[in-house]
Formats: C-alpha cells, sequence, structure tokens
C-alpha cells in the first residue's frame, strides 16, 4: 500500500474551537499518523502521512473541521513521506 504524506494549512476560524483535539481524534480513527499545531497567524498546520484513501478522507474533514470551526481555505501540497508513530498535536 503506498504512503502518502500531506503538508496542510488550513484558514478560517480554526483556533479556539477544538480543531487540533478533533483533527488528532479524526487522524486515529483513520490511521493517519503525524502531526498538528496551531500557528501565530491563526492558521493550523498539519502533515498527514497515510494510505492515500485516509489521506484524502482527512483532506476533505480539514474542509469543515469540528463544528465550531469555520474553514475559509485548505492549502495542501505533498511532501516527502515520513516515518510518524501516532498523530500528536504541537
Amino acid at each position: 500500500m503506498t504512503t502518502l504524506s500531506k503538508h496542510i494549512l488550513i484558514s478560517g476560524l480554526v483556533q479556539g474551537v477544538w480543531f487540533r483535539g478533533s483533527m488528532r481524534r479524526e487522524a486515529e480513527r483513520l490511521g493517519i499518523k503525524g502531526w498538528v499545531r496551531n500557528l501565530p497567524d491563526g492558521r493550523v498546520e498539519a502533515v498527514v502521512a497515510g494510505n492515500e484513501r485516509a489521506v484524502e478522507e482527512i483532506l476533505r474533514w480539514c474542509m469543515h473541521g469540528p463544528s465550531g470551526a469555520r474553514v475559509e481555505a485548505v492549502e495542501q501540497r505533498e511532501t516527502s513521506a515520513r516515518s510518524f508513530e501516532t498523530f500528536t498535536v504541537r
């Protein structure tokens, strides 16, 4: 199975709405590894790695996030596949 790795930047109302914790829960459900963190400019940044179907599913999830979020944009690019043990909130 091919491992896909993506670097993601999510903008909008995405901080203070439990975005990172919700993303970790979704990533664990999908078997995704990597990390997520808040950026000083108000965006959320993540690196996700997993099988192609799971990565596409987490990207779709990022388009709306948890119920309190208002996602305005999701930028994503492929990045070199990395080996992560788990999915962490930084």
